[in-house]
């Protein structure tokens, strides 16, 4: 059975622009509105509430080096959300975690690893693999949570609570960054498969999902970062970039790799820049086609 989580935290993003707080936070509750709540209990799941993050702040001027922004409230959340997520696991329940940007795979990585034996699916339009060992600046984990996730960063969010690595880089595959990332080839040469979004667009989503799915083993969380979609589909992301796929193409990536997923997470999309709310019920529509036989293929316990 699928349980909804609302994870609405925004604290690994830059702020849009000085002063200002980066709207990835309202995704939960926009979603809802759109139908996706409603949608996923009509075919049975439930509603595990909500984990609150503590308070944003652009700490660029104040934070010393070698910290990451929000990184007190970003742990203290990261542990509150593993716990949620551990009760799932507990209840035999897939957990569909709403988020909130991409800090919150540490919370899921923290859970899988107290779990053991769970590999990682990380869809996203970048490889998010920034770290301190590539990038001097590197700071705001919205850009690095695959890289924190299998080790590659300060000990700080990398090893919280000594959970870390939190997946096996071996068991580790991501789908759908673009050809000029600048941090694919570090990241073809330490996880188990990269595929670029123009290998899904080329060979086809259902043979890239299977293929990396395969790599991830039995049981495998599975991240979705939504500008993963090229921004003709999606534009109401932190960083929109050309290139991407589709929503055809998601739906059926999704749908290949929801089965043998334990559960998953859903960040990134920014209803501030989504005015009247069309990009949402793209997103409701994707997901709950895409998603909606999550965990029905995991081994139990």
């Amino acid at each position: 059975m699928i349980t909804l989580l609302s994870a609405p935290s925004n604290l690994g993003l830059r702020p849009p622009q000085p002063g200002a707080v980066p709207g990835a936070a309202k995704a939960p509750e926009a979603l809802r509105e759109a139908g996706l709540f409603s949608r996923f209990a009509a075919v049975g799941a439930t509603d595990s509430g909500v984990v609150l993050p503590g308070r944003y702040v652009d700490d660029a001027a104040t934070r010393p080096p070698g910290h990451v922004r929000n990184e007190v409230a970003m742990v203290d959340h990261a542990r509150r959300l593993a716990a949620r997520i551990g009760q799932a696991f507990d209840r035999d329940e897939a957990p569909l975690v709403i988020g909130g940007d991409c800090s919150i795979l540490l919370g899921a990585g923290i859970a899988c690893a107290h779990r053991g034996g769970i590999g990682l699916v990380h869809i996203d339009g970048h490889t998010d693999f920034r770290h301190p060992g590539n990038d001097p600046d590197s700071a705001s984990v919205a850009g690095e949570d695959l890289a924190a996730a299998v080790g590659l960063h300060w000990p700080a969010i990398a090893d919280i609570d000594g959970s870390g690595p939190y997946f096996p880089a071996a068991r580790t595959a991501h789908i759908g960054h673009r050809d000029d990332d600048e941090q694919q080839q570090e990241a073809r040469a330490v996880l188990g498969r990269v595929a670029p979004a123009a290998e899904v667009l080329s060979r086809g989503a259902q043979r890239v999902g299977a293929e990396c799915a395969a790599v991830a083993g039995p049981a495998y969380w599975l991240q979705l970062d939504v500008d993963v979609l090229d921004p003709s589909v999606m534009p109401a992301v932190d960083s929109p970039d050309p290139g991407g796929i589709g929503a055809a193409e998601l739906t059926a990536l999704l749908r290949e790799l929801a089965p043998r997923a334990v559960g998953a997470s859903v960040t990134v999309f920014d209803p501030d820049l989504d005015p009247d709310g069309r990009y949402a019920r793209l997103l409701v529509d994707v997901l709950s086609e895409g998603l909606h036989e999550l965990g029905t293929l995991t081994p139990r316990t």
